[in-house]
């Protein structure tokens, strides 16, 4: 009766901060609720291992108990998560581990800290091999928050989770600033400015909610390998419609493109507040997952940026890993120019992008929609990076640079000494000869760097007939690759 109470209590006091005790996290997790523990009562020390199904697919997860003891972590409690970690491995599924802790056991020393890096170093081992997903739904301060970091996506509950370093107390004793925990490291701060959180939701139901449908639509492991269904199932009378700015200079969303060539309602985006001149996540093409990488021109016209280049870079090495096909969507400008972008490192970060794509040996297909300037032109998903269809848009412009600029250096000494008048009349005139001969597919239609121009409207079945052939001859072919330990990206 006294273990009943304290559980009462325990759930009361969960509730009290808006938040789920941990068995009712399971129970919304899995399948029907149905999940086995593999920790007794006693192992527990505050953290729940068990398996279960979610989609109808195996997945081990790890959830900590903020009512024991802060859901601290402590020597036996790590071991706890290390042999989730390794069970995951062993029997090729995703993890997830639910994160809801004031961080290590102080109490314990060193034991504590030993109990993390036992993780840590599974999280590396697993890293590729298999799913793993952090869930953040309470505090997840100190040491723990690395564990995370290494994981491929991390979930987020709005005004709960929080993720920093040093709490706010270590942080006022230090720097003398009173700063509250959700502004140290609540979900603005890790969805829109860090980027360490790729999605935020407004409660706990509806991020489980949207960890299951993910769960769904990615592959258990490495070595399942991408199934092509009966494309008749996914038929469906729908109209698709295209209508971009008749300026290149003028914004659209790109997600109205993804949504009109994808399936209904598949699209779920990635870390869709952070760095949004790229827009990335997954959908399904006929039933086929999918790796989508978008320009967004709506935001900076879709320009390449630090941040932007490496949240673009990090998605594609998943998909790579995971046999997930990738399909580029490209309307781009070109990098950033300047001094603060220097200074950040665009050089190192931009060539993330470049490495990513030309390391993926999954298939790659690119629709070139409106523009592709200079080196982003290559770092979108090229022919050059190892493309397998390159397909362009009647409006697509291709070329190293807009005509504004490049007139300007081309006919720099012809310019010199004309009136305003002058200058003008001979610059508009050099653009427009610029526009006709210059920016557009031709050229690179000639030379076998993009394989045929579509119309907007033939961009669903065309992608769908270019990837299914691509995934084919892959079964067969796959790309040589060098004999190597492993490439060293620009990180």
């Amino acid at each position: 009766m006294k273990n009943d109470e304290r559980i009462l209590a325990a759930i009361e006091k969960q509730h009290g901060k808006g938040k789920l005790y941990v068995t009712e996290r399971l129970e919304k997790l899995f399948d029907d609720g149905s999940y086995s523990e593999l920790t007794t009562e006693k192992e527990r020390d505050g953290v729940i291992i068990c398996e279960g199904k979610i989609k109808n697919k195996d997945v081990i997860a790890a959830v900590q108990d903020f009512t024991y003891r802060g859901g601290t972590l402590g020597l036996k409690h790590g071991q706890n998560i290390a042999r989730a970690q390794d069970l995951a491995i062993k029997k090729k599924c995703p993890l997830i581990v639910v994160n809801d802790s004031g961080g290590a056991r102080i109490q314990e020393g060193i034991d504590s800290l030993a109990g993390y890096g036992e993780i840590f170093y599974r999280n590396v081992r697993a890293s590729g091999y298999i799913p793993q997903i952090s869930l953040i739904i309470g505090p997840c301060a100190g040491g723990a928050v690395y564990s995370p970091a290494i994981t491929d996506f991390v979930f987020m509950v709005k005004n709960i989770g929080q993720m920093y370093i040093t709490g706010p107390k270590v942080v006022k004793s230090v720097t003398g600033r009173c700063i509250t925990a959700e502004e140290l490291g609540g979900w603005q701060v890790h969805a829109r400015e860090s980027g360490v959180s790729q999605f935020c939701y407004e409660d706990e139901l509806s991020c489980f909610d949207a960890l299951r449908y993910l769960i769904s639509i990615l592959p258990q492991n490495c070595r399942e390998k991408a199934v092509i269904p009966n494309k008749k199932e996914y038929i469906k009378e729908r109209k698709t419609e295209f209508k971009l700015p008749d300026s290149s200079r003028l914004g659209y969303d790109v997600r109205q493109v993804v949504h009109n060539v994808m399936d209904d309602d598949s699209f779920m985006e990635v870390s869709s507040l952070y760095a949004q001149s790229v827009v990335i996540g997954f959908a399904k093409l006929y039933g086929i997952t999918v790796g989508v990488v978008c320009s967004q021109p709506l935001c900076a016209g879709g320009i390449l940026d630090c941040d932007s280049s490496s949240k673009a870079a990090r998605f594609i090495r998943f998909c790579d890993a995971f046999n997930i096909p990738l399909i580029s969507f490209t309307d781009v400008p070109g990098y950033l120019p300047g001094a603060d972008q220097e200074k950040k490192g665009i050089i190192r970060h931009g060539a993330k992008l470049l490495y990513a794509f030309a390391e993926a040996d999954v298939p790659k297909l690119n629709v070139i929609m409106r523009k592709a300037y200079g080196g982003a032109y290559i770092a979108m998903n090229s022919r050059h990076l190892g493309a397998d269809h390159v397909f362009s848009w009647p409006m697509a412009e291709i070329a190293v640079m807009g005509e504004d600029g490049a007139v300007e250096i081309i006919f720099a000494k012809e310019i010199r000494g004309k009136t305003e008048e002058e200058r003008r009349v001979f610059l508009e005139e050099k653009k427009a000869e610029y526009r006709r001969e210059v920016i557009n597919y031709k050229h690179g239609l000639e030379m076998g760097y993009i394989d045929a121009v579509i119309q907007p409207e033939e961009t669903r079945d065309k992608v769908y007939e270019a990837l299914v052939d691509t995934m084919k001859k892959k079964k067969i072919q796959r790309r040589r690759r060098l004999w190597k330990k492993h490439g060293n990206i620009p990180l």
